[in-house]
């Protein structure tokens, strides 16, 4: 594998917005270091777990919000590039840098100087909006959670007369998250009065969709990262199933197993043929047991932070699959490393409480690891691991809190209502 990788293409991981403690960033920069890749990451700060790896060639200090004008970050992106000097693949970490990579890839991509997958410019932006991706669901026949787009409060309060609950509400649009962000992240609704109480703060336009929960008791939460080619056929394809994720049944991966399902891979491929996708994708999907129906509930366009769960027999992970098939090498042929366990260390052992408290059960997941990825400890890079601690000890440990608080409200709504 190692022989094959081009060393003399350095990857430049690109992320913005504020988000210090972030694993996948130093997954993809060890993943490629370890085979002699040059690394190079846009970083918060000099004091960051990806900044500090031993596998990062530089670290190029530059806060963002991810509210920037797409000028700016484009050009600071080409100052980055000038000062690595050579072709770069482009490693985007979140919805904002892939959507940004792919609204102006005719810049970046002139005389060579960054390499990343062609899509249509457009696409990202859709994938990784809520009702961009109900949209392309609907119409590719790819089951999906039932889901409106009020655009008013009047909208809303009618809806909300003949509605189900609970409901999920979400952000409509990923860049609308970080300006104007109607809630944190993917927010559970128990009653009629409360979906009203938080319309009321939404304002005239409300920037969100309301979801039909799929309920816990009669649901599994899986996964998919591939990575496609410039025709939209895989040349790298995993699936695994959620065993716990923080917060809880609503965030990100906190732990999970490698487990072949062919059924999820063929749907996969199917719809990212059909919308004509290439890149790296990193798909959240829910079982329904009611109906036997996996059903999409995000298309993030970019890599996910739990890649590193993903290995196939022949070494190939996504962004390596990238890195190989950018600089014009073939892809190794490999099954997926099943029974494979990933455990994010972090968010784990709060997950694990809240878990168990809520007797949810994964019967996909194996007995017994084959193996264990974790996201943040390596012996042969310990000091992100380490940093990951200090910056976790205040403003993390707050963090998890008040993300767990949020958590238990919704909880005790439930039981009042139940």
């Amino acid at each position: 594998m190692a022989r094959r990788v081009a060393r003399d293409v350095p990857g430049l991981i690109v992320k913005f917005g504020d988000y210090p403690l972030h694993h996948g960033g130093v997954g993809a920069i060890r993943s490629l270091g370890r085979l002699g890749v040059p690394m190079y990451a846009i970083t918060e700060d000099r004091y960051t777990p990806a900044a500090v790896s031993r596998y990062l060639r530089r670290a190029f200090v530059w806060p963002t919000t991810g509210t920037e004008a797409p000028e700016r970050l484009v050009e600071g992106l080409l100052r980055i590039g000038r000062r690595i000097g050579c072709p770069t693949v482009l490693v985007p970490t979140d919805e904002e840098a892939a959507v940004l990579i792919a609204e102006h890839q005719g810049v970046l991509g002139a005389d060579g100087r960054f390499l990343f997958p062609r899509v249509a410019a457009g696409l990202p932006r859709c994938l990784a909006s809520k009702q961009g991706l109900h949209e392309l669901c609907s119409e590719h026949g790819i089951p999906s959670p039932a889901t409106v787009f009020p655009r008013s409060y009047d909208d809303i309060a009618a809806f909300a007369e003949t509605a189900r609950f609970p409901l999920v509400a979400k952000n409509r649009e990923a860049f609308l998250r970080r300006s104007r962000p109607a809630v944190h992240g993917t927010t559970r609704v128990a009653t009629r009065e409360g979906l009203l109480r938080l319309a009321r703060g939404w304002g005239e336009r409300p920037g969100v969709i309301l979801q039909e929960y799929l309920p816990r008791e009669e649901a599994e939460d899986w996964i998919v990262h591939a990575y496609f080619d410039a025709e939209s056929a895989p040349l790298a394809m995993f699936t695994g199933v959620k065993v716990r994720s923080w917060p809880p049944h609503a965030g990100m991966t906190a732990n999970a197993y490698v487990v072949d399902n062919p059924e999820l891979a063929d749907l996969a491929a199917r719809f990212v043929k059909q919308i004509g996708f290439s890149g790296v994708v990193d798909l959240d999907l829910r079982f329904d047991r009611r109906d036997g129906q996996y059903k999409l509930l995000d298309f993030n366009p970019r890599m996910g932070a739990q890649f590193r769960l993903f290995e196939s027999e022949s070494g190939v992970d996504v962004v390596r699959a990238m890195h190989l098939d950018l600089t014009g090498r073939a892809v190794p042929e490999g099954e997926q490393r099943v029974g494979r366990r990933y455990v994010v260390e972090n968010i784990d052992l709060p997950a694990l409480l809240a878990y168990r408290r809520s007797g949810y059960t994964t019967p996909h997941a194996p007995a017994r690891a084959s193996g264990t990825e974790l996201a943040w400890f390596a012996r042969d890079d310990l000091r992100p691991f380490f940093t990951m601690l200090v910056r976790l000890v205040r403003p993390g440990v707050r963090h998890l809190f008040q993300l767990w608080r949020m958590w238990r409200i919704g909880r005790r709504a439930d039981r009042s209502t139940g």
